[in-house]
């Protein structure tokens, strides 16, 4: 990376802002890497952009002591959709990790997500009928017909062990309030699984790139001119015909000055620590339930390229209460921020020479493979072909 920050500098003091391009491509993360390095081949000059001080945005991973860290949270690619396998593929050699997180309970742990192994140790059982039973006995013992609350909402599906064990703590967690007092439709289902499996993903493919995302985001721009530390609203002050298209992935509220609102989004923090050891708790990814621990989870980093260094690094993950000018990282999908996408979107779509994309730029939940799979339909429609 750091080379590669030193490549870019030196195009800076070359002067490449003096240039023409067919694309600004405003953030550098995978959409926008994705559409640069499709056009590119076809022969288009691409200038990406970026506020942060690094490529690759949410995916971003930091080599610490032969540690791939990943800065924005745990990353694990995942699809059913072969033709994106084979493409971010191209860009790097994927293992064979299998997202396989771990709940911890007081001192209790349980596999997630909620399948045999789960069920067996919660109720110490062994079948899938004594599974069902025991759920299904607990639902019908609490007799709820209308759920009125997410708390109600989600014993009605699982009942009261799984809900108080797994579901409730963490939630709580999440959404900085008690499950009484958040609406039953946040939750439509709990899934479970009556099968001895601990893959948390249905997807045909799966795995982490051996070397970390960052360098698949590096391959994938080069032949573009970058510019990092780069405020987007700042920089078309000043060049505003640096490029004839612009590709915009930024907040898509604030392209438009808020004019209809304020979109609301989720957030987390991280506190990343090294210690060492080699291996501090055994699994890439274990969820703490409890809602007395203020962290959601702890990620140990080197589990996911199954590192055998001799210190670890881990990642607490604390949910934080969005407030404008702290960084995005989820849509929150409800009624009410879903009217007000809707006009932006409606803006967006009649704004001449200009692209959306992602999870800001349209403001929708999209997975690594959704957002390649997006950003390749736009190149077809920029490209015809």
């Amino acid at each position: 990376m750091e080379k590669f920050n030193k490549r870019i500098e030196k195009k800076i003091r070359g002067g490449f802002l003096l240039k023409k391009y067919d694309y600004l491509i405003v953030g550098a993360g995978l959409f926008g890497a994705v559409f640069a390095h499709e056009m590119t081949k076809t022969g288009k000059k691409c200038l990406v952009i970026d506020k942060r001080e690094h490529i690759a945005g949410n995916i971003y991973c930091e080599n610490v002591e032969g540690i791939n860290v990943h800065k924005y949270g745990a990353h694990i690619f995942h699809t059913s959709n072969k033709e994106v396998w084979d493409y971010v593929n191209q860009f790097a050699e994927f293992n064979n990790y299998i997202n396989s997180p771990v709940a911890r309970y007081k001192d209790e742990l349980y596999n997630l997500p909620f399948n045999m192994n789960t069920f067996s140790k919660m109720f110490n059982i062994v079948t899938p009928a004594e599974a069902k039973a025991k759920i299904q006995a607990e639902i019908e013992e609490l007799g709820i017909t209308e759920p009125k609350n997410l708390e109600e909402q989600a014993l009605s599906l699982v009942g009261r062990s799984v809900y108080e064990k797994l579901v409730k703590g963490y939630t709580e967690k999440q959404w900085g309030r008690d499950c009484k007092e958040l609406p039953a439709f946040i939750i439509k289902r709990l899934p479970l699984r009556f099968i001895y499996d601990n893959n948390y993903f249905n997807d045909r493919f799966q795995g982490i790139p051996m070397g970390g995302y960052t360098a698949i985001v590096e391959k994938m721009l080069e032949g573009s001119d970058i510019f990092l530390n780069t405020d987007y609203y700042e920089f078309r002050k000043e060049k505003p015909d640096i490029a004839t298209k612009t590709v915009y992935t930024g907040m898509l509220d604030q392209y438009f000055g808020y004019k209809y609102g304020v979109l609301e989004y989720r957030s987390v923090r991280f506190e990343t620590e090294k210690l060492d050891m080699e291996n501090y708790q055994g699994n890439a990814v274990v969820n703490y339930t409890e809602r007395e621990i203020p962290y959601t989870r702890i990620i140990e980093h080197k589990h996911f390229e199954y590192g055998t260094q001799p210190v670890t690094v881990i990642s607490r993950e604390y949910p934080s209460e969005w407030k404008l000018g702290e960084e995005p990282y989820y849509p929150v999908n409800n009624e009410k921020n879903e009217e007000i996408a809707e006009k932006y979107r409606a803006l967006a779509a009649a704004e001449k020479d200009v692209i959306f994309g992602g999870r800001l730029g349209e403001y929708r939940y999209y997975d690594m493979d959704k957002v390649i799979e997006a950003a390749l339909k736009v190149v077809k429609e920029e490209t015809g072909i």
